[in-house]
């Protein structure tokens, strides 16, 4: 046998791969190809070889001007955005903390905080939403973000990258005089930045996507995020049967990931690679 030839065990791993790979992108190619397809075509049918036209942008205009996605864009980059800022200054204090200092009931601590990644979001909406209302954030963007500025996945994943790192950086800044504090931002975050992007990842993508808890932390169309954004504008759109409108809103919202994804999809794997998440 070849030195090069790939064992059979490897090509049957390589096929199963690649029809996951062909089925997760079938829907992405239906709503690639009803967002181009002019009005009046009806939803298309990729069972074809090459789905009949007209075809054309005229979808992505008129989707543009039906909603309002400048606000919903704004609205969520500020909460995915201030979401990431809280969280990675919580989750790199906490995974700090799990790692290197010593107190009582450290690990017993450490596991019940992991309990939370048990927890099934929705069951937490009811205490979440009466928190809201007695702090009078209900219907605002802030509103949205306070559940979301801790994370028992974020703390697990730094608590392993700042234990992976070696002491002898700590130690030498000690002997300098640094604190703390400055230990944490100035010697070990530059180190742990792998791990920091990881999560970032994790964390932006859920939050973008995320549209339960949105959908009932607000009420007036001008703190919608995309995904609710796009729900009123999908039901509204349904009812004529525009098929390609509504191809080209939900392209509109899955856009900015996919393409964040092929530009940096190299340092993507790096950092996961790196924190041990397969």
């Amino acid at each position: 046998m070849k030195a090069d030839r790939v064992p059979k065990a490897d090509r049957v791993w390589l096929a199963l791969a690649g029809l996951g790979a062909l089925l997760w992108v079938i829907p992405f190619a239906w709503m690639a190809v009803a967002s181009v397809r002019e009005a009046g075509a009806g939803a298309p049918d990729l069972a074809a070889l090459w789905p009949s036209g007209p075809f054309g942008w005229r979808n992505f205009a008129d989707a543009w001007s039906a909603g309002s996605f400048p606000l919903w864009y704004l609205n969520t980059l500020l909460v995915c955005g201030g979401i990431l800022l809280i969280q990675c200054i919580t989750v790199s204090l906490a995974g700090y903390a799990f790692a290197r200092l010593r107190f009582r009931g450290a690990t017993v601590l450490f596991y019940l905080f992991l309990l939370q990644l048990m927890l099934a979001p929705p069951i937490l909406i009811v205490p979440n939403m009466a928190t809201l209302i007695s702090l009078h954030l209900y219907d605002t963007l802030p509103g949205i973000m306070a559940p979301y500025c801790a994370s028992a996945f974020g703390v697990f994943l730094m608590r392993q990258t700042f234990r992976s790192l070696p002491r002898d950086y700590e130690e030498a800044a000690v002997v300098d005089g640094a604190s703390r504090l400055r230990i944490i931002w100035h010697v070990l975050l530059p180190l742990a930045r792998p791990g920091l992007i990881a999560f970032a990842i994790v964390s932006v993508t859920s939050h973008w996507n995320e549209f339960l808890w949105p959908l009932m932390a607000t009420s007036s169309p001008s703190n919608q995020v995309l995904t609710v954004g796009l729900a009123s504008f999908t039901s509204g759109a349904e009812a004529g049967s525009e098929w390609g409108v509504i191809a080209a809103g939900t392209f509109f919202v899955a856009a900015p990931l996919l393409v964040v994804f092929v530009l940096f999809q190299r340092r993507f794997v790096e950092s996961f690679t790196y924190s041990g998440i397969k």
